[in-house]
């Protein structure tokens, strides 16, 4: 049965209603175990099946005030959007982070999504980026919501662990990164400087950001004008190109292993 609430949980599927009310829909076990541990979570709606099965979570959310809303498989299956929901949605508070206050807490590593528009991708970048301990992640310009539930889920609770923030004017973004005194690097395959080359001559050993383009177009000129250098992985094999993820993840993970050895 679709009960208001339901209905008007079911809203926040689309990007408008989640603006509107500062708030979105987190979806699964894993995913709801986060958003508790953010304090973030305001209901949290369960088949019996569900509130069973995750009783812990459950009674977590209650202790810390959240509304429990028991719900039909049919009724669950409106407010998921995946085809086999594992029988919990949660209510949540959106928590964007403004970007002078991330750039503030001094993060020695971050990503920069610009124009992203891909929610699996951008998603996967995100936790890809939290897991090389990035402590921020920036949207950028008309990237992808990060509050779509398909990059919720894609991130796998990771949006809960670094600071999210939305910035509409991407070359803005970048001029305030670079007045906190971060490099910024630029991936893209048609670079003039060799990750390894970089990697080999110190440069990544500095707080830096990391500027990914969408998969289909890149990143405009004037965000590769303003970087300080242009990479790109090499590819040693018969592959063409690295998808965005993969090549984010190589970016990154060799900025984390070369801030640690200056840590140490």
């Amino acid at each position: 049965m679709r009960t208001p609430r339901v209905v008007a949980a079911r809203r926040l599927q689309r990007r408008r209603e989640r603006d509107a009310a500062g708030l979105f829909l987190a979806e699964g076990p894993q995913a709801v175990r986060e958003a508790l541990a953010a304090a973030v979570v305001q209901e949290i709606f369960g088949t019996g099946n569900g509130l069973t099965r995750f009783a812990d979570l459950i009674q977590s959310a209650r202790e810390g005030g959240a509304r429990i809303s028991e719900v039909t498989d049919e009724a669950l299956a409106v407010l998921a959007d995946t085809v086999q929901p594992q029988g919990l949605v949660a209510v949540c508070a959106q928590q964007p982070v403004p970007l002078e206050k991330a750039l503030g807490r001094g993060p020695r590593l971050a990503a920069v999504l610009a124009e992203i528009r891909d929610p699996g991708n951008a998603g996967t970048v995100l936790r890809t980026a939290d897991a090389a301990g990035a402590g921020a992640v920036i949207f950028a310009g008309d990237a992808v919501d990060p509050y779509n539930g398909k990059c919720v889920r894609a991130s796998a609770g990771s949006l809960f662990h670094v600071d999210v923030v939305r910035a509409p004017d991407p070359a803005a973004a970048v001029e305030a990164i670079r007045e906190r005194g971060m490099t910024v690097f630029a991936a893209t395959g048609y670079g003039d400087t060799d990750l390894d080359a970089l990697a080999d001559a110190g440069r990544l050993a500095t707080p830096t950001a990391w500027l990914f383009g969408s998969e289909a177009h890149g990143l405009p000129a004037d965000l590769l004008a303003l970087a300080d250098a242009r990479v790109r992985v090499p590819i040693y094999g018969g592959a063409e190109s690295l998808n965005l993820a993969a090549a984010a993840a190589v970016c990154l993970y060799a900025s984390a292993r070369a801030l640690r050895r200056t840590s140490e």
